[in-house]
Parts: C-alpha cells; structure tokens; sequence
C-alpha cells in the first residue's frame, strides 16, 4: 500500500517521515499543496526516500492508498482522481503489506495488526482510505502509547474553540507532582525532578507537535531506567481536534462553528474527534446543541459513560456552579458534582469551593472544565483546590499588571473572536474607570476574526452606555491592523492609535485603567 501524506505546512515532514520509520508501506509521497517546503525539510523527506509532490501527480499508479489529509485540508484525493474517470472503491480495511502490525480500520479507531499481503484490486479500481494528521499520529504513537498504559501514566488531550491553553495551565498546577509533559500553545515543557524544563518555546499545536513534544522529551532527560518515561503525566492541546491517544479528552466549548476546509467542514465536525478518547469532558451545553445527533444515536451503555458534562447552571450535568463571587485577582467558585465516570472505573459525587484567578464567566468556565477533569483522574479535592489557589493567570494571555498604579487587564490569545472579546468587556463592572484597547494581527491561526460582528458588538456597547453625549462611559481606542480594519466598520467614531503601548500611556495619563485585548500571532513571543 501506498501513503500519501498532505499538507506540509502544518507538520507533514514529521508524520511522513514517523510513518516511513513505522514500516509496512510500499511508497510515501508527500504533497507540499502550500508551496512553503524549506530546503533542509526536502532533505530530510529525501533521506528518508520518501518522494516530493510539489504539483499533485494525478497519473500516480496507485492501487492501494492511504491519504494523510488534515482535518481543515480542502484538498480532496477522489475528485483528482475521479477526474481521469478512475474507479474509487471505499476501503473500509486497508491492510498493509509486510508489516509487523499495520492495519487501519475506520476513522473512529485506527487499530494495528499483523498483515502478510496487499488486497490489490482490478487495474481500474483503486482503494482509498482517508484518515487524518490526528489519526496519523494516533496510529505512530500506537506502542508508546501501549507502555504508557502499562505504567499508568495518563495523557489528556484538550481542544475546543477557546480555553485550551488555560485549561492546560490549570491541569498543571493540579498535576505538577506527577511530572507532567505538557504541550500548549505557550510551548512544549516538561516537569522533571522539581525542574521546569523548557524543550521548546515557538511550536504550534497541530497534531504532529504531539510526536516532536515527546521526541524532545527522550532527548532532554534519559532516565536511569531505559523502560521509564522522564513524565508521569501527559498534556497536550490540540487544534481542530484530538488524536483519540487520550485517556481524558476535554473539549471546552464551540463558542463559534466556524467553517474550515474552504466552507466544506466546521469546528463541530473537526472536534468531534474528541469522543474517540476514553472519557469525554464537555460542556453540556455544547453537547446538546452540536452533537445532539451523536447522543440520539448512541444508545449504548459505553458511550454514555464515557461522558462527563460541566455547566454553569444545569443541575443535570455531572458538574455545575453552585455560586461564584468574581473579583479581579481572586474569584470563590463553589460546585457540585455528581456520578462523574473516573479513570478507575469508579462513579464519585460531592461538593467544594475553589478560590483562584477567574475574573470573567469565561474564566469560570475553563475553571469548570479544569476540575472535571481532574476528578475523572481521581486527583483529590486538595489537590485541585491548591493547584488552583496557585494558578495566577497566565503571562501574556488573561493576567494582570501595574503601570503607575493603574492597572492593565490583558486578553492576549490567537484565536480572539468575537465572543470573546464580548466575555472580556462584560467582566469589567464600571466601564467608566476603563479605556479598552483592542488591536491584533491577521493571519494567526485557521480561524479569522469576523470583522464585521466585532464592529457590531463595539457599536453596541458604545450605544448602550454613552447614552449622553457629554458622558464617554464607553472609552474605546483601537490599534494596529486589526484596528484599523475595525474602525472603516463601525459607525460610531472611534480612536485609533496604530502602536498599542502608545495607546495604553495614553489611558494611563487620562486616569483610566486598561483592558488590552490583543489578538496575537504564535511569533510574537513578547505578546503572548
């Protein structure tokens, strides 16, 4: 069987070149769609002979192929063919020829086995199976995997639309006795002998960061015994998606479904890859209002206890807000929980209250998620409780700060949207002492930010409180180019000052403190 793998750009090289090193395969081809392959990266796919597509071969002779496509990929390897009238044949098993183990069944579970031929088909049928990066990698950790389990070591995977890499800070403080390795969008770090170590700061979150996150892990710290892993527990954010490897897979929230793949998929479809994990952790309300179809449909008793539901105020979720008292650096949060399905097998109910930083609903929100979570490893009360105590934010993203004993609120995230920046204004409770800042850059992650809402929501705001006009309750300053954008949008006139930190001097030397909400690219470490 052949292996093409797509997309380049967002961690092909690695996969192609893992599954080269997996074996089993007749030919990998990898297809650079975006143009953007480095020379050294064309070394190394040579190295490993697997052969570059720089302009997709549609006279390729394959029988047999395995398409490695991302989830938000538009590329589509049936329309190609099915233009030079090849007949498709939809595999549902694709076994692989002289592998120890390979055998790759639906998408829902990518199982290995022991395979001594090729099923080759008529010289006009070719059989395809698609499977994603997330599946790719799901498959390349299959033995790693299978060790990991040995040594009850947990790994935790955590996608969603918006809170994924608080609720990774948040697990981290809670897990940090047990070693964690982790990766974020703040980077790859792993927790050894009461040391953070740095393994690397740049990285993206796309599903083939996972196989380099635990590559670097093997090359920092080699422990005394060459059977032990240097981590007694893994955390990974992913985009659009899980690779299913998790004993723990949390999807915060969709706050917005938006289109990927040229129109031809969601954020829903993308993160329903979450539900092939052990135990789901999901907002209630995000089950019931995009995966409705999947709780109609699933009647068994193995899907509905692998589910975990959290909520702000549905009492029939397995956790939900009792009360909650906000404050800017601490917020009580006080919570119930019941017959939530653990790691262990085990069903445990109960009550506590939590102290840590959370000053807006959506904060709250990833605190919920956060402690789901932590109950369905069994992790303590106590546990969770300090390790909140300890989470300050993080730098960069929702924190705070003094400049001349005004204080700057900052919401520094990728993937700013509208909804969140809405969350972000409606924590503030007197405007009137606040200037809000907001700026950011284009083409920072998959998902863009619609310009027009935004302008709509800040339109809103200025009308609901600017009620007189000699009154500027609403103190509005928009910066760099998403600000630009914004302000051409907007009927109200607003103020730009295209450099953000001339902005914030500005608030401060009027008296105002500030809200800096910040859409920032994963490069400008400075302002992450």
């Amino acid at each position: 069987m052949d292996v093409l793998v797509v997309d380049l750009t967002h961690g092909g090289v690695k996969i192609a070149v893992e599954l080269e090193k997996l074996g089993g395969f007749n030919n990998i081809y990898a297809y650079d769609i975006y143009n953007t392959l480095k020379k050294d990266e064309k070394q190394l796919l040579k190295s490993h002979n697997i052969e570059l597509l720089d302009v997709f071969e549609d006279n390729l002779n394959f029988k047999e192929l395995l398409v490695v496509n991302p989830v938000h990929s538009p590329f589509d390897i049936k329309s190609i063919l099915n233009s030079d009238e090849v007949n498709i044949k939809d595999s549902d098993e694709v076994n692989i020829k002289d592998s120890d183990e390979v055998n790759i069944k639906d998408s829902d579970e990518v199982n290995i086995k022991d395979s001594d031929e090729v099923n080759i088909k008529d010289s006009d049928e070719v059989n395809i199976k698609e499977i994603t990066h997330h599946e790719a990698v799901k498959l390349i950790l299959k033995k790693w995997k299978e060790k990991l389990k040995v040594q009850d070591i947990p790994v935790i995977e955590v996608t969603g639309v918006k809170g994924k890499t608080s609720v990774v800070a948040m697990l981290k403080e809670i897990m940090i006795a047990k070693d964690p390795l982790i990766l974020s969008s703040l980077g790859a770090v792993l927790y050894y002998d009461n040391k953070e170590l740095s393994l690397k700061e740049n990285i993206s979150i796309t599903p083939a960061s996972i196989l380099e996150t635990t590559d670097l892990a093997k090359t920092i710290v080699n422990p005394k015994d060459i059977n032990k892993f240097p981590y007694n527990s893994t955390i990974f954010e992913s985009s659009l998606g899980v690779t299913g490897l998790g004993d723990i897979g949390v999807l915060t929230n969709i706050v917005e479904n938006y289109p990927i793949a040229k129109d031809t998929s969601n954020a829903k479809e993308a993160k329903e890859q979450v539900f092939n994990c052990d135990i789901v952790i999901i907002e209630k309300e995000t089950l019931e209002t995009y995966y409705h179809d999947k709780l109609n449909s699933y009647t068994s008793e193995e899907f509905q206890n692998k589910i975990n539901t959290f909520s702000f105020d549905d009492k029939n979720s397995n956790l939900f807000l009792n009360k909650v008292k906000y404050g800017l650096n601490k917020t009580f949060i006080d919570i119930n929980y019941s017959n939530i399905k653990t790691k262990a097998g085990e069903l445990i109910s109960g009550s506590f209250s939590i102290e840590t930083f959370a000053p807006g609903p959506h904060n709250v929100a990833n605190v919920l998620a956060t402690v789901t979570t932590a109950l369905s490893l069994n992790i303590h009360e106590d546990f969770i409780k300090k390790g909140l105590t300890n989470f300050k934010g993080i730098k960069g993203r929702t924190s705070l700060k003094m400049k001349d004993n005004f204080l700057i609120i900052e919401e520094i995230n990728p993937g700013i949207n509208t909804k969140a920046i809405e969350s972000s204004i409606k924590m503030i409770k007197n405007l009137e002492d606040y200037t809000i800042i907001l700026g950011g850059k284009y083409g920072v992650t998959c998902e863009e930010i619609d310009e027009n809402k935004v302008a709509i929501l800040l339109d809103e705001f200025i009308d609901r409180y600017n009620v007189k006009k000699e009154e500027k309750v609403f103190d509005l300053i928009l910066a760099e180019d998403l600000g630009n954008s914004i302000s051409k949008l907007m009927k109200n006139k607003v103020e730009y000052i295209k450099d953000p930190i001339v902005a914030q001097n500005l608030a401060i030397s009027n008296g105002k403190n500030v809200l800096f909400i910040y859409r920032s690219n994963y490069s400008q470490i400075n302002k992450r």
